[in-house]
């Protein structure tokens, strides 16, 4: 009913929230706290989404979720969980051998060895057997096949990628090692729900992903991850005192080094994939590792980073002459 001084948008305009003027049809649509203008395109899994009338539209591909064990006995589960466990053992990582009819219906499973690799209790996993009719041992490095039976097309290919050696089955399982300590296995949708291990149930439901070797649901770390090993004869894991505590010469080291990940390098990445716990893993590697190979731990973790970056599609170049450096020539 009455003037009020202030700027403000012709009639069929609107403010575009930086001061200007814009049609409602170029609106951004926004994404983890970043605003996209009308045509570009993001990834969200293996889906490209693209920004049209302030919405995003996706393709709907089936994607084939991960699960990662890297480290000093951390784990990320097919539904995103994420915890860590220290056991001085053999564990099944991945099975599709769960419930009733497990003895008779499985066709895979993945088993992962853990040794000590500080003076503190720390663990890392070291060796990994991945069983499919054939069996395959990955150790030190290298893979050695042993073949049940004589004959017979072989259910998998392993090839190098970069640092990485890749299995790739025939039954919709990929295995990336990094011939250290660092394990990310690919499962593909048609196992949702139909697998069990330390990389939890597949379900798309994080909360149950804690499912024993009986098939109950508890809510300790310990209990449920004590369930998965292979021998029975080994020792319960109990929680191991903080690595950094019990190095405290190490704490200062490991907060500098590890700072990468929280740093402008990483900048592009945090939106994405949220850094804190990656920083706190890394840091509880780098005081871990007090017997030899302290980057290696240090490297490995920063790499987990990259490598979560790396699925979203956001490829950072982090390494350095000085900061664990790769020879390019060499893995090519």
């Amino acid at each position: 009913t009455h003037c009020v001084s202030g700027c403000v948008c012709p009639h069929d305009q609107v403010l575009d929230g930086k001061g200007g003027c814009i049609a409602p049809e170029d609106c951004p649509c926004i994404h983890n706290g970043n605003s996209y203008r009308p045509g570009e395109s993001i990834r969200v899994g293996c889906n490209n989404c693209t920004c049209r009338n302030r919405k995003w539209q996706c393709s709907e591909e089936p994607c084939l979720e991960t699960c990662s064990v890297y480290g000093d006995g951390h784990y990320t589960t097919f539904d995103g969980k994420r915890f860590d466990f220290e056991g001085d053992c053999e564990y099944v990582l991945v099975q599709n051998y769960c419930g009733q009819q497990a003895m008779n219906q499985g066709t895979f499973r993945v088993i992962t060895e853990n040794i000590p690799c500080g003076t503190t209790g720390t663990t890392c996993s070291k060796s990994i057997k991945v069983f499919l009719g054939v069996s395959i041992f990955f150790n030190d490095g290298h893979s050695d096949v042993i073949q049940r039976t004589p004959g017979g097309k072989m259910p998998f290919q392993i090839r190098s990628m970069g640092i990485y050696l890749v299995v790739d089955t025939t039954v919709g399982l990929i295995l990336m090692w990094d011939k250290k300590t660092s394990i990310f296995i690919k499962l593909s949708p048609s196992f949702q729900g139909h697998v069990c291990g330390l990389c939890g149930n597949y379900d798309g439901n994080g909360n149950n992903d804690f499912t024993t070797s009986s098939q109950s649901v508890v809510g300790n770390v310990l209990e449920f991850a004590n369930s998965w090993k292979v021998s029975s004869s080994c020792p319960d894991a109990n929680r191991t005192q903080d690595p950094c505590t019990a190095n405290p010469y190490r704490k200062a080291w490991a907060q500098k080094q590890c700072s990468i990940i929280t740093s402008e390098v990483f900048s592009k990445c945090h939106s994405q994939v949220e850094p804190n716990e990656y920083y706190q893993a890394c840091v509880d590697d780098a005081c871990a590792c007090d017997t030899g190979g302290d980057c290696e731990c240090f490297c490995t973790a920063v790499a987990a980073y990259a490598q979560a970056c790396n699925e979203m599609d956001i490829c950072i170049s982090w390494r350095t002459p000085s900061i664990c450096p790769l020879f390019c020539d060499y893995y090519n």
